[in-house]
């Protein structure tokens, strides 16, 4: 029986026809693929983010960027707050941060080496005062600036030289690397640069402020506000917004301790922060003249 021959190119036609069909089934593929992913892209965009991030603050000044939890804002805050009551200059609130950074990295710690406490570390054996006394940012911040204002020509010596006469620690070295880091919180708590100081927290963790919403909620209650104008107080020795530095303070201060007084927006100087998620920063402003930080 004769074969049947197969002739030259026949099979290999037949394999390059089945070829290219499977390429167009997969440039059909991938173009669905496409399509489906950038629909999913934009759907997802708009929807809520299912893992809600952590509350955080950030600082952005000429002299550099921070990140910083909520705790280490508001320690900040007040040590700024605290100095400009005492009407110390900035010198003074960068050899704090430095200090703070080192001792407790900007916490107030109910531990330490042997009986310190607090910010700044200090013990109740030395003097310092009471463990309740020290735990209070305010009170620890005071009693460091008192003992710093002694050291003679202190805004002059090495950083590391004047908190180590203040601290009497073991390392006083230690102190130094942490000046790049103060100077940056200082110029921004200080107000000396507006706008620098932004934090976000989520709405629902607003302590003692129920059915605070961020920036398109129900602002805070006012008896909230009046109380973070009393705290402030206590810092500051006056909530009056004497000059553009001192507003910029106050808003500073009032964004670091928003999630406590349950705050969704602080404004000054024509410029606004709010708590909302999807902005950085602050809103607008054009930083002239002197008016009241208004709380909501």
């Amino acid at each position: 029986m004769a074969r049947e021959l197969i002739r030259p190119g026949r099979f290999f036609s037949v394999r390059l026809r089945f070829s290219r069909g499977v390429i167009t089934i997969a440039a059909i593929v991938v173009v669905l693929a496409v399509g489906v992913s950038v629909g999913l892209y934009h759907l997802l965009k708009r929807a809520t983010p299912l893992a809600v991030p952590e509350a955080y603050c950030s600082v952005r000044t000429p002299e550099g960027a921070d990140e910083l939890d909520i705790e280490q804002a508001r320690i900040s805050a007040t040590i700024a707050a605290v100095a400009a009551r005492r009407r110390l200059p900035e010198r003074a609130v960068v050899i704090a941060y430095a200090t703070a950074l080192q001792e407790s990295k900007l916490r107030n710690l109910s531990y330490g080496d042997r009986d310190s406490v607090g910010v700044f570390q200090q013990r109740p054996s030395q003097g310092w005062g009471t463990v309740k006394q020290l735990m209070d940012p305010v009170y620890a911040t005071n009693k460091f600036f008192a003992a710093l204002v002694k050291v003679k020509n202190y805004r002059k010596m090495p950083l590391a030289e004047a908190a180590q006469a203040v601290q009497r620690s073991a390392g006083g070295y230690a102190y130094a690397p942490h000046e790049p880091q103060a100077e940056a919180l200082a110029a921004a708590f200080t107000g000396r640069v507006p706008q620098a100081v932004h934090c976000w927290y989520p709405p629902a963790e607003a302590k003692g402020a129920e059915g605070a919403k961020g920036a398109e909620g129900p602002s805070a209650p006012p008896a909230r506000t009046a109380e973070a104008r009393r705290q402030l107080a206590r810092a500051l020795g006056s909530t009056a917004v004497t000059n553009r530095r001192r507003g910029w303070l106050i808003a500073a201060w009032s964004v670091a301790h928003a999630q406590k007084y349950g705050l969704s927006r602080v404004g000054y100087g024509g410029a606004a922060w709010v708590n909302d998620m999807r902005t950085e920063g602050w809103r607008g402003g054009d930083s002239s003249g002197v008016a009241r930080v208004e709380l909501s």
